[in-house]
This record gives structure tokens, sequence and C-alpha cells, in this order.
């Protein structure tokens, strides 16, 4: 038996109820690891384990996270906590089972055939990723809108068209306040009386207790809960994503099987035979504990495009993070990139192999071609082939030139191996934290991003009252000292307030840039 053939066999792993494997045999790593760190491994682990028990994970907000129990309430610390994920599973099961039956139904009586989910971040990468992956036509049809952005606003109602009428809302906010999901829900609800419709016949919320959305979504037809002690970025087990895929016609119970069977499979003290430990031990030693090199998702299937988008959030808002539990600075993090193979082949692929070693790979695979009998393009060999060949040959390719893999095979893409590959990347990213001594579960980066866009509007403010009382062309550094602002800020609001046609260009300002629509 050769020496290659036996080490590709130490490094394989395979769990027969999943039909899962992961092989290890391309990251350099070996068991001599974790015999040399047993103790950050059991750090990591223990870590873990106080965490689906119910220990405050999230020390500044005070509050515990409790998504793990969200497929396993059986796990939850306390009666009430198992109830209410119970009720809010089976209420979300009736609801979309009514939907789908047309017993819930437009106010004329026709049956939905659209869903528009406004969300933001988890609200909506999660659902974005499981719709992609899962949908198969045989619910509702899925739109989403995730940003800010009037022109999406625009795409996506547009898109609708005619079939406006018949198209249920999803409004995802724990709070209700937060900006973009809000500016979404009011620009729609406009659409709405536009096309003479009631939007409360249409509107579902996703919402917390006592918030803004509770409160204006009382005669909605239907209200779902979000708790505190679960973050947006693994919300997907929660309403906010097994709503939308329930409508969809995904099967939610399998989704969240894998993924509770994943977790026991990821509690195991072995790291050899634990998945989440090996893959979060590979990104931490290709990293060099200190977020070095990149994560580069490449999965070989076109219905996980979503994939690098889901992780990049889960895994960089989770390790970004400038302080270590104990205080101390230590700007730790893991940036995540990808697209989709064999797409990537003709995209970065060159860089990965010949170009700077910044990164570390990471591959998926999906064994079953696609739903149908397969076709063959030629004797013996389908396109699916040729993706396998594809993955193979770049897999070798990085070898061949120093640069380390790991490659992940689920048997097909159902709800179930969805389930466990999300699954799997959380705890992944529970036991990288521990291994870094971050807290996972807190962002306090986002909050600072949108205090600044609230100083930012609060300085608009004042400048439209500055325009309005002196309407007279002026320079950016009066309007800046009329604005109380610095001048930059000044100049970027009125370039776009301008473009958009609420102060003429002329009325606004001359500035050195000479830029030509700004000038009187």
């Amino acid at each position: 038996m050769s020496d290659a053939w036996s080490h590709y066999r130490e490094c394989f792993f395979f769990d027969a109820g999943l039909q899962f494997a992961l092989d290890a045999s391309r990251t350099g790593l070996s068991s001599d690891w974790w015999q040399r760190h047993p103790e950050r491994v059991q750090s990591a682990l223990d870590a873990m384990q106080a965490l689906e028990a119910g220990a405050i994970a999230n020390p500044s907000e005070g509050r515990r996270v409790g998504h793990y129990w969200l497929r396993a309430p059986e796990r939850a610390p306390d009666a009430a906590t198992r109830e209410a994920i119970g009720a809010a599973t089976r209420a979300v099961t009736a609801f979309a089972e009514a939907v789908r039956a047309g017993r819930t139904s437009t106010p004329d009586g026709r049956p939905f055939t659209d869903f528009l989910v406004l969300g933001i971040g988890g609200s909506a990468l999660g659902p974005m990723l499981v719709a992609d992956a899962l949908g198969m036509g045989r619910g509702l049809h899925p739109h989403f809108i995730d940003n800010t952005d009037p022109d999406g606003f625009d795409r996506q109602l547009t898109a609708l068209g005619p079939r406006l009428p018949t198209t249920l809302v999803l409004v995802t906010s724990k709070s209700g306040t937060t900006a973009e999901p809000r500016n979404a829900l009011i620009e729609v609800q406009r659409a709405f009386s536009k096309a003479g419709l009631a939007f409360r016949r249409h509107a579902v919320a996703v919402t917390g207790a006592g918030s803004l959305l509770e409160k204006e979504s009382e005669d909605w037809l239907a209200r779902f809960p979000m708790w505190d002690w679960v973050g947006g970025r693994t919300s997907l087990w929660s309403s906010v994503g097994l709503l939308p895929a329930a409508l969809e016609g995904i099967d939610t119970e399998a989704l969240l099987q894998g993924a509770a069977a994943m977790d026991e499979l990821t509690r195991r003290e072995d790291a050899a035979r634990n998945p989440a430990l090996l893959l979060a031990i590979f990104w931490w030693t290709e990293a060099r504990g200190r977020g070095e090199r990149s994560l580069v998702v490449l999965p070989y299937k076109d219905r996980l495009i979503f994939l690098a988008r889901w992780l990049q959030q889960l895994v960089m808002e989770s390790l970004g993070k400038r302080e270590s539990i104990d205080g101390h600075v230590v700007h730790q993090g893991l940036t995540v990139y990808g697209n989709k193979g064999s797409t990537d082949q003709h995209a970065f692929v060159q860089q990965l192999r010949d170009g700077v070693h910044d990164f570390a790979a990471m591959f998926i695979e999906v064994l079953k071609e696609r739903a149908g009998v397969r076709q063959e393009l030629e004797s013996g060999v389908s396109a699916g082939d040729w993706l396998g060949g594809f993955l193979s040959g770049t897999r070798e390719a990085l070898a061949g030139a120093g640069r380390k893999s790991l490659t992940i095979t689920l048997a097909d893409l159902s709800p179930r191996s969805v389930g466990a590959l999300l699954a799997l990347f959380e705890r992944a990213v529970g036991f990288y934290a521990s291994f870094a001594g971050i807290n996972a579960y807190d962002q306090p980066g986002v909050e600072a991003g949108k205090q600044a866009a609230g100083r930012v509007l609060a300085v608009q403010q004042r400048l439209l009252r500055a325009l309005r009382q002196e309407p007279q062309a002026r320079s950016v550094e009066d309007l800046a000292r009329a604005a109380e602002a610095d001048p930059e800020t000044v100049f970027t609001l009125l370039r776009r307030l301008a473009a958009n046609g609420v102060v003429r260009a002329e009325d606004a300002t001359r500035h050195p840039l000479d830029m030509r629509w700004l000038l009187a």
C-alpha cells in the first residue's frame, strides 16, 4: 500500500448517517497538532458545551446564545424556552401549509404565488442561500430585498409586476428599527397603496417581543418571534429562515435534523473524528493564528453560489474582533471570499496557484449531478463528470504548487445535507473563536457603522436647513461651517443631493474640483 494512499485514508473522515465526508489529506495536518495542543482543543470543547448549556456568551449585552437549541429544543436550559421553540416551529409549519394550500389567501380569495422577504444580513443571506440551494418550484416563488438601495426596491417590485396582488411580504427585523428593512417596508407599503392593495392583508412580521414592528403588525396576517438569544447570522434555524423555506415547499424538518445530526458529530472529543474541530484547526493553522491568510470557498455546484456570501458574514462578523475576551488588542479575523467552480478556474484560480500565497482553499463537492436521469455528452462522460474532473484537477494543481486545501463532500444537495453543512461551519467558527480567545457572538464594529451613518444623516439635515435659509451659491467651506461639519462630508452629500434633484446644482456650491455639474 502506497504512503500517499495510507495518508489519504488516515485523513479521510466519513459519516454514513449523513453521507458526509471531509478530506484533510491536503491540509498538512496530522494528529501531532492536537496531541501537542490538547488544552486548546479541550478548552474549545468546554466553551461549546457551556454555550449549549445556556452560559452567558455575550457579557456586554448579558445574553445567551442559543441557536443550537433551535434544532434540538430538548437541549434548551429551561422548559419555557423549549416550549417557545416548539410553538414557533409548529406555527411556522401550520401557516406555510395554509398559504400553500390556499386556505390563507389574498383579500379577494386568490392563492398567494410569491413572497418577498425584507431583511438584512443573516435575516436575508440564510434564506437566500437555502432558497437557491433547495428551491425546486414546489411552493411560492421567493424574492428578496436586503439593502436600502432605491434602485434595488424598484427592480424587485418591477420583477413582481402583475403578481404584486398575490405576493406575501415577510418583514424581518428584531427591533423593527434597523434601517434597511425599515426603509424597504416603507417603500413596499407605498407600492401596495399605489396599486390599491391593503398591505396588512399581505404582510407577515418576524420580530422581537416589544419591538416597534410588533406594535405595527398587530393587524397583519401573522407574526412570528425573534429571540434576543439568536443572532442574525445564526437565525436561519428560527422563523427567520424556516418560514421562507416552508413557503417554498422545502422540508424544514429535514433541514433541522441535518443540523442536529452534525451538532452531535461535532461534540466528539476526539479531534480526528470531529469534522468541525478539523475544519477549525485547518483554518487556524493556515491563518497562523492571526488571520494572515484568507479562506477561499470553492463550491462546485451552481446551487451553492450564495454559500461564500453566507459564510463570509458568519466567519468575518464572528471572528473579526479588535479585542480578546480578556481585553487585549488582538485584531483577529479570517477573510472569506469565493464564487463557484468551475467558474473560479476562469477567474482567480490562476493567482491561487501561481500568485501570492495568502490563502487556504476549501472545496465543496456534491456527488449527485442532477435531480433527473444522468445524461451523457459522449460515451461514459457527462457534464457532471467534467465538473468533478475540474475540481480534482484544480485541487491537484494547488497541491503541486504547495497550496493547502480541504475538501468537503456531500452525497447530494438535500435539506438534510444542507442543514448539516451549514451547522458544520457554525460549529467550526465557535471552535476557532475559542482558539483565538475572542467572543464570536458580538459585533461592535457593525454598531459603530450604524452610529456613523446616523451622524452623517444628521449633518445632511443641518445642511438642508442651511441651504433653505440661504439658497444662494456658497463655498463648501461656508456650508460646512453652517452645517457644523467637515467640508468633505458636506461635499459628498451635495453631490448626491444634486444628482437626485434634492438641491439644484447651481444653488449648491462652487468647489476647486471643478466638477461641472456643481458649478453655478
